[in-house]
């Protein structure tokens, strides 16, 4: 045991690194020098093999702390120096060699295969962007959109044999698109899962390709389609449109047509939710004397009555005049805002009345202000 290197130094870590330490220098290492990426490399075999059974022990607890203590000679080596418990944690690496190449590790490890090249992969999303208005996305509308989507050729069914002819399974993986390699290294077999190349995974054979489709089986069409852009809907939601996206192979389910809905700005409302906002200007008189005014909405005018005395700033809000709820009959509210705009440009005579106008009303007409000025000089 004179010539073992010490286990932290083969893991290239420090004595005091913890549990997630040890495994993730035992990750980098063990796919350095797996056999798989170094082939017919002997260095790099003594070298895996040199990890993994550092890895072995300092993995356990246990081993670790008698590792600590007495070294190598904490173990039989009549056991091949692992006190008899060979790689332990078997499950563990498993997972680790999984990780790396896509399939398990079979004889001394016991994994499972990874999925096979020809098991059922459903078709790919297809995403589509679509620029509608404000009113349309208030109220909905019908659009016809032309999209690319990749289907099965309809000469040969998805086969990608000539009409007349068939695909054969492959001889050599029978059909599974797997073929299983069996490696020995020192005492220990490791068997690993690889792409057929016959077939290159498919399982099937094709000796006479579809001339429409040079054997893929698939081609890409463009396709139009009516789409229903429902009321309500705002700028940047998603409509998934269930089985219209390209055509699953082997079997696999059709993927999904993705609308992304952008809705151009208006000129007077702003959206939040299903609520409308907007400003409406009013004249001085107006708004001193109350008047009734004339309020938009998506759906035409509305005449409503402001109040005498109101305010620059006042919100009013007209129930159930915003948007539609998807899906519902229930709507948002429309709230405006009054703007009171002064006038500009006024002639001689204009404001000669204006000064009289607030000579006879004095302070007392101007709660705000005279409130302000108490707070002023008092």
């Amino acid at each position: 045991m004179a010539d073992k290197r010490d286990y932290y130094e083969v893991l290239e870590i420090d004595k005091n690194a913890d549990e997630s330490a040890i495994k993730k220098a035992y990750r980098s290492l063990a796919k350095k020098y797996h056999p798989d990426m170094n082939p017919n490399d002997k260095v790099a075999e003594e070298k895996f093999k040199e990890v993994n059974e550092a890895y072995a022990v300092l993995s356990d607890p246990e081993k670790k702390a008698k590792y600590d203590q007495f070294g190598h000679a904490a173990f039989d080596p009549s056991s091949g120096g692992f006190g008899g418990g060979g790689f332990g944690d078997f499950g563990d690496i498993s997972d680790i060699f999984s990780s790396f190449f896509g399939g398990g590790f079979g004889g001394g490890f016991g994994g499972s295969s990874g999925r096979r090249k020809n098991a059922p992969v459903r078709g790919d999303d297809i995403g589509v962007h679509i620029t509608i208005s404000f009113e349309e996305a208030a109220f909905g509308v019908k659009r016809d959109i032309t999209y690319n989507r990749v289907q099965k050729c309809s000469d040969c069914d998805g086969s990608g044999a000539e009409k007349g002819t068939s695909a054969e399974t492959c001889p050599n993986c029978h059909g599974s698109g797997q073929m299983r390699v069996t490696q020995r290294l020192g005492g220990m077999s490791f068997q690993s899962t690889t792409t057929c190349s016959n077939c290159r995974g498919s399982g099937k054979i094709i000796k006479n390709p579809c001339s429409n489709c040079r054997g893929t089986g698939y081609v890409k069409v463009s396709k139009k389609l009516e789409v229903s852009i429902p009321a309500g809907i705002d700028d940047g939601e998603r409509i998934a449109l269930r089985g219209q996206g390209c055509d699953g192979r082997n079997g696999g389910s059709t993927g999904d047509l993705i609308l992304s809905v952008n809705v151009k700005p208006h000129n007077i409302f702003e959206r939040d939710g299903y609520d409308l906002y907007c400003e409406v200007p009013i004249t001085i008189a107006e708004a001193t004397l109350g008047a009734e005014i004339d309020v938009p909405s998506l759906e035409g005018t509305i005449k409503y009555k402001i109040p005498e005395g109101t305010q620059p700033g006042t919100r009013f809000t007209l129930k159930q005049k915003g948007i539609t709820m998807i899906n519902s009959q229930r709507k948002g509210d429309l709230i405006f805002k009054v703007n009171v705009e002064i006038p500009k440009n006024l002639s001689e005579k204009q404001k000669e009345h204006m000064r009289a106008f607030a000579d006879s009303c004095g302070e007392s007409n101007y709660a705000k202000r005279t409130s302000f000025l108490k707070k002023i000089f008092k």
